[in-house]
Formats: structure tokens, sequence, C-alpha cells
């Protein structure tokens, strides 16, 4: 089966070629947003698979990933050493001064960067990132000051929706493709 083919509004495509880094907050974006806890208290999270598969292909293809989180929870560690992301900050208060600061330590732009969040905590990144990403069940105001909301809901995969647009726009979704039609990868 093919990678799906996302729409990428024309307007949107320039921007999605300069992109370097897509940078992603977790709960409602990399997973439902629901917060679930057994007796004991611990926290339990569901990552969608084929999102993490486009997250390696993001990487395969050069592109940096980031994840930038509110909360702190040894189940988002783990997930970004499974996929093998970096780059994670947990306990985050200041999204964008954090992402800032990345982009520096990398020698990044901030409008070569990617930004999906789902909440008043990402808006400043929303609209300040090269690309800022929504998913549809976010509140209309972070909708509206959005360039893309994605059609797949957090934790349903739409980041791998953002991967697949990402890699279109850029030229490598059909190599990729070819390495998992030839035995390649």
């Amino acid at each position: 089966m093919a990678l799906a083919t996302p729409t990428i509004d024309p307007r949107l495509v320039d921007r999605l070629r300069q992109i370097r880094l897509l940078a992603l907050d977790v709960d409602g974006v990399l997973t439902d947003g629901r917060l679930y806890f057994q007796a004991d208290g611990v926290e339990i999270k569901a990552f969608h698979t084929q999102d993490g598969l486009g997250l390696k292909l993001l990487r395969r293809a050069g592109l940096q990933v980031a994840f930038l989180t509110g909360r702190e929870s040894p189940m988002v560690s783990h997930r970004a050493a499974a996929l093998g992301i970096d780059h994670v900050f947990q306990s985050c208060e200041d999204k964008l001064a954090t992402l800032r600061e990345l982009c520096t330590r990398k020698g990044i732009e901030l409008e070569q960067v990617a930004y999906c969040g789902d909440d008043l905590p990402d808006l400043a990144v929303i609209q300040r990132a090269g690309i800022g990403i929504t998913v549809p069940d976010t509140p209309s105001y972070l909708r509206a000051r959005a360039d893309y909301v994605t059609e797949r809901r957090g934790g349903h995969g739409a980041v791998r929706e953002i991967c697949d647009m990402l890699l279109e726009a850029q030229g490598h979704r059909d190599a990729l493709i070819d390495t998992y039609l030839h035995g390649k990868r």
C-alpha cells in the first residue's frame, strides 16, 4: 500500500520545500489528547504507528524532528527513543523560546520549521513558525491562525499526514516508496 498523498495547498508548496525541522506538541497531536491513568497513578499514552513511520521517513529524508510538550512523561521519552528522535523537550513552559534556542543550536531559521500544536500553549509557535499547523479538533481560534489544519485528528494519523505532505513537497516520497517496493529499507 502506497503512502497517502495529502492534498497540498499550492500556496504552501514553496514554504514546505524550505522546511528542515518538524516540531510537534505531543498530547493532542501525537496522541488523541486524552490522559489515561491506571489505579496506581501510572500514566498511559497511545501513539499511532503510522505517525511513527512517517517520522522515521522524514528523518531518512534528512529532516529533523523535535517534540515540545508541556507535560513530563516517560512514555514520550520511550517513544522518541524508539523513533530515534534526539530533540525532546518536556515540561516545556515556553515552547517558542525553546524552539528558537534549538534552531540557533542547529543553524536553522524559524522560517524553516513546521510546527503542529493543538491548544493555547502552542499558539505563539503556530503563528511564528515557517508553517503553523494544527489538528481539526482544536479550538476555532487556533484553526483560524494556522497555515494548515490536518484532515486527520491528533493521535489518529495527523502527524503522518504532515510527514507525507512534507515528503511530497520536497520530492522524497516516491524514492521512499521505492525502497519499500524493492526491499532496500
